[in-house]
Order: structure tokens, then C-alpha cells, then sequence
């Protein structure tokens, strides 16, 4: 059996001057509009440089390939994912509960926010969900989640509390995903954030008797 192989994902270097972090701003933003019209599919650096207004070999002193801008792309919005995780159930003047229907109403609210996004990168994902950074990004929200469910189910086994973790964090991303592929109002993700919530809420106080 061989190796997968994985297209590399890192950046050339990281800009130090401001015209160069400003030119990487430019690419990223570029890539943005460039996936969200065209897909992963149609997405290619030919593209991104000229929505940029850059040359190709501007682009590649930073981006190797296209793989390395969409993993750009969605590192960045992991570690949005990440702060957003930490900023929130990191808040001790919150119980437990009530950071959760936080986190539910407010990831949901992203999700539609950022659907078209979101469903791009999901279908680039491929081109580096095996890469060790991929690996590292996700482990970092996991291991806030792990911290949460502790204060959360201290009682609990921690059998118990990484089946009860995977559970949540599994439905929140799969409604999620299949919630925001249709134009959601503010009521709408008001009303499907507060009954998950309740399911949620319902799902551990059942668990901690046990």
C-alpha cells in the first residue's frame, strides 16, 4: 500500500512588510469571491490572481497551489471557529447550560451566515483533510469542547462525556450544514437553535442521573 499523497498546503513564507501583508489580504480576499462564485471546482490561481489584480508569480512567492489558498481560507475560518469555542464556553460568569444554548444559537447563526462558504470549502476539503495542519486546527477546538464538557458532566464518566461531546458537537454540525442549505430568517434560527438546545439540554440532565 502507498502513502497517501498530499499536496503541500503551507505558505511560501509569511509577509513581514505591510505592502506584502497587504498583498496576501488582497489574494485571500480575492479567493474569497473567487469560491464563493465559482466553487472549488472552477477555483484555480489563474483565477484568484486576476480578481486580485496580481501577477501569478506574485501569488505563488506565497501560495504554492491552489490547495495552500483554500486551506488558507479554511484555517482561517477554523480558527474563528476556535476563538468563537473559547470565547464562549470559556465563560465562567455562565453556567454550563446556559453557554451551551449560546454556542448552539450562535454556530447555527454562522452556519447561514457563511453557507455558501462553507459548502465550498466542504467540497475542497479533500485536498487537505489528511495534511498534519488540518489535523492540529481541529484538535485545538476538540480539546476546548473536552475542557467544556468536564465542567459540564463533572460526575460523569469520561466514557460518558466524550459520547455526550460527539453527540452534540456531531448534530450541531450536521443540522447545521443541512439548516443553512436553505435561506434561513432570524426567527427561523431562533426557533432551531432554542429546540436543539432543549434537546441538548434534556439529552444531559437525563445522563447525569444515571
Amino acid at each position: 500500500m502507498t502513502d497517501r499523497q498530499t499536496p503541500r498546503i503551507s505558505s511560501r513564507k509569511a509577509p513581514k512588510q505591510a505592502r506584502s501583508t497587504d498583498l496576501v489580504a488582497a489574494i485571500l480576499q480575492a479567493a474569497t469571491q473567487v469560491l464563493a462564485t465559482e466553487g472549488a471546482q472552477r477555483f484555480t490561481t489563474a483565477r484568484v490572481a486576476e480578481k486580485a489584480g496580481v501577477s501569478i508569480g506574485s501569488l505563488y512567492q506565497y501560495f504554492p497551489n491552489k490547495a495552500a489558498i483554500l486551506f488558507r481560507l479554511q484555517y482561517d475560518e477554523w480558527q474563528q471557529t476556535t476563538e468563537m469555542l473559547r470565547r464562549i464556553l470559556a465563560d465562567a460568569g455562565k453556567s454550563p447550560l446556559e453557554r451551551l444554548r449560546i454556542l448552539t444559537f450562535t454556530f447555527i447563526e454562522s452556519e447561514c451566515e457563511e453557507a455558501a462558504m462553507r459548502v465550498a470549502l466542504n467540497d475542497a476539503a479533500p485536498l487537505y483533510r489528511h495534511a498534519p495542519e488540518a489535523m492540529a486546527a481541529k484538535a485545538a477546538g476538540a480539546k476546548i469542547f473536552e475542557t467544556f464538557m468536564q465542567q459540564l458532566l463533572p460526575q460523569t464518566s469520561q466514557e460518558t462525556r466524550l459520547l455526550a461531546g460527539e453527540l452534540i458537537t456531531t448534530t450541531l454540525s450536521s443540522v447545521g450544514h443541512s439548516f443553512s442549505e436553505t435561506p434561513r430568517s432570524a426567527a427561523q434560527i431562533k426557533m432551531w437553535a432554542d429546540a436543539m438546545a432543549d434537546m441538548f439540554c434534556a439529552y444531559l440532565a437525563e445522563i447525569s442521573k444515571a
